[in-house]
């Protein structure tokens, strides 16, 4: 219809008999139809929204709308954004995973977004809880800052905890959404969102993921759209290692830190920080029992017949280690270690 009649204004002026012509009749005739009640009301409150200086609505005729999306299939026709707008237009990197993430997958995708987002790229990702939260979290450290893109209405916060967090992406990143004012959380619209995390994006970096996992969607859209993949291996052991040793299988690029990255996608680029890592002070009494860890799980037993110690010994350094964040306790009594 925008092809033939041009700009919207013409097609609601062209009357019922152009448009059905060219659409037919059924649609033709919705077209012609005095704007429903409730289609009004969202009308009226979606202008009330636009009046905050940081809300905009974008269509694909906007200058501010994202070049990147322009360019994939199968983009939103209008968007809602909140916060810095400016964003959109920058190049930027995905990052992707579970919701249920393991300790040292959290950790992960923190400082591969601080890395990223210090280096100048804004870190893309979905407000989910696990890897997207932590990714978003380590991006709003640095300039490069953060863009979160929904599945709801943009004045809805899904999941409510982070709430908090969607706030400070707002003042100092970027919310997008498709979908209108009001859309509430609905389970198909969440997949069908993960084409503008990629889109939005040069790259998509998978942080964990099971071997059923939404964000091997992501990935795969993304390659689809022409876009790099980049994977963070794991343990062989690892359930949420099986997606990212699966693209890895498929093509996508192993990485290692955000280092590696950078260097596939702008290797001209400045990387400050980019191998910066969290230090921890452990104590030297502790540090046969951290190498004894290594980095696929283990029980108790296993830890006393590799280390010589009691148990009661064992069960105390074993707290201690957790509280400063050395390891993480996985169902079952195994541990593992972090970082």
């Amino acid at each position: 219809m925008l092809t033939h009649f041009g700009l919207p204004d013409n097609i609601f002026a062209a009357g019922q008999a152009a448009l059905s012509a060219l659409v037919g009749l059924p649609l033709a005739r919705a077209l012609t139809a005095p704007v429903p009640v409730r289609t009004q009301v969202l009308i009226d409150y979606t202008l009330l929204w636009l009046q905050h200086p940081h809300h905009y609505f974008l269509t694909l005729a906007d200058p501010r709308y994202p070049q990147s999306l322009l360019d994939i299939p199968d983009p939103p026709i209008t968007l809602y954004v909140k916060g810095c707008i400016g964003l959109l237009q920058m190049p930027s990197i995905a990052i992707v995973g579970s919701r249920n993430a393991t300790a040292q997958g959290v950790l992960n995708a923190e400082r591969f977004a601080a890395s990223l987002s210090q280096a100048g790229f804004p870190v893309v990702s979905g407000l989910a809880m696990g890897i997207d939260a932590a990714a978003h979290a380590g991006a709003l450290l640095h300039a490069g800052s953060t863009i979160a893109v929904i599945g709801t209405g943009i004045d809805i916060i899904y999941p409510a905890r982070n709430r908090a967090l969607a706030a400070r992406i707002a003042k100092d990143g970027c919310v997008v959404s498709e979908y209108a004012l009001g859309t509430e959380a609905l389970s198909a619209n969440f997949p069908r969102r993960n084409r503008l995390i990629s889109g939005l994006s040069r790259a998509v970096l998978v942080v964990e993921a099971a071997a059923r996992s939404g964000s091997l969607i992501t990935a795969r859209v993304a390659a689809e759209q022409g876009r790099d993949v980049f994977a963070i291996p794991g343990s062989i052991h690892a359930p949420l290692s099986k997606g990212c040793h699966w693209l890895i299988k498929q093509g996508a690029k192993l990485v290692e830190s955000a280092q590696d990255v950078l260097e596939e996608i702008a290797p001209a680029a400045p990387t400050p920080g980019a191998h910066d890592t969290a230090v921890r002070v452990v104590p030297p009494a502790l540090d046969a029992l951290l190498a004894a860890l290594g980095f696929d799980p283990v029980d108790s037993d296993g830890l006393v017949a590799r280390t010589g110690l009691e148990v009661a010994t064992l069960s105390a350094q074993l707290l201690e280690l957790e509280l400063l964040g050395c390891l993480e306790v996985l169902p079952g009594g195994n541990y593992r270690r972090v970082g």
